[in-house]
């Protein structure tokens, strides 16, 4: 027979539900009215450079124990503050942590002004300055890479272009190469009959909503389900935080410069030109297997923005003989914030990248420089 609960636990059951009803009621008011929303991207950093709305950003720190300093360039459609979402949830902070010295570029926002930006203009221009910067800025002769999603294109048509290049590793975290698995988001434009130009705005640009957009009609059910696990878990003030946060980066992306967009479709989603070696950059035939730098592929296997199918290829492309995969049961958000990251994502780039550094006597503060 099943166990009688006693009145007892059936009253310490009741006043459980009734704290947590309005628990919940003080939450979803709270998420309603936009109040109380945890602030993101709060590490301090210094911007040490600047181009159009582009800058970089050299993270302020007193733990500098390893060279050369790792230069992350972020991806051109969505927010940089994933990697720096919440204290104590902070990709960013972890590095520092680990001793780091930590630049990142950041695309800002374009306009009017960005929309003829091309592929060659991030790759052949802006990253190899802000690289000239970061070595000016801490003396250094090479900097780390670190892309991060379509930031690991351009860091790969970089680092294939740019073979000489002063790089001592490439590390690549959820980045697509084989944009035939990205699903409808790049089926619409390979088949679907659907060209850029019906999507560009008045200011030349893919605007942001077609991106948030884009991302939706790969899981469809997500909003709903997001919405029943957010119901459960509404009287938990720490949860409600996380999700405010992290469904917030989801919603909040960035224009995509309309020649860069027209680029993209054309050589990377029609020609899918990383898997077919058909790449161009700046008029140049460029090939991911000349780059032999030693290498790191992250990538998840319940991605839903970047489908592991997508980014399987990557490790057998790159030419480099030091390479290595990591394959992590995580989504993709999960790569780089909360429990996975914490726990195993970012301690494994943190080893690769030790290995590929040199530890030295601890020297100023970085961004005290530039003061």
């Amino acid at each position: 027979m099943p166990t009688v609960p006693s009145p007892q636990a059936v009253l310490d059951r009741v006043r459980r539900d009734v704290e947590r009803n309005a628990l919940r009621a003080r939450n979803g008011i709270k998420l309603v009215a936009g109040v109380d929303r945890p602030g993101v991207g709060l590490t301090p950093k210094d911007v040490v450079w600047e181009r159009g709305r582009t800058q970089l950003w050299h993270y302020r720190s007193d733990k500098v124990k390893y060279s050369p300093p790792l230069l992350i360039v972020f991806s051109l459609i969505s927010r940089s503050y994933i990697l720096d979402l919440t204290p104590g949830n902070s990709f960013i902070e972890q590095l520092l942590d680990a001793g780091f010295d930590v630049y990142m570029v950041d695309w800002g926002e374009p306009d009017e002004r960005d929309a003829e930006n091309r592929l060659e203009d991030y790759v052949d221009d802006y990253i190899p300055a802000a690289i000239d910067r970061v070595r000016e800025i801490s003396g250094a002769d090479e900097v780390n890479l670190f892309g991060y999603c379509f930031g690991g294109d351009l860091s790969l048509l970089y680092a294939a272009h740019h073979p000489d290049a002063p790089v001592r590793s490439l590390s690549v975290l959820a980045t697509p190469v084989d944009f035939t698995k990205m699903g409808p988001m790049s089926d619409i434009f390979r088949s679907g009959g659907m060209e850029v130009d019906d999507v560009i705005d008045e200011n030349g640009n893919v605007p942001p909503r077609v991106v948030v957009q884009g991302f939706r009609t790969l899981t469809p059910t997500a909003e709903v389900t997001r919405y029943v696990t957010l119901w459960e878990r509404l009287w938990n003030d720490e949860y409600v935080s996380a999700y405010s946060a992290m469904t917030g980066w989801s919603d909040d992306h960035i224009p995509f410069a309309g020649a860069a967009a027209r680029e993209t479709v054309q050589m990377l989603v029609r020609d899918n030109g990383m898997v077919t070696d058909r790449l161009t950059v700046g008029g140049d035939r460029v090939h991911l297997s000349d780059i032999r730098l030693p290498f790191l592929t992250v990538r998840a296997d319940r991605d839903h923005i970047v489908p592991p199918d997508a980014t399987a290829p990557l490790i057998d492309l790159v030419g480099s003989e030091d390479k290595h995969e990591l394959r992590l049961a995580a989504g993709h958000m999960g790569l780089v914030v909360g429990k996975t990251a914490a726990k195993t994502t970012v301690p494994e780039i943190i080893g690769f990248l030790r290995k590929r550094s040199d530890e030295s006597a601890p020297g100023p503060a970085a961004g005290q420089e530039e003061e």
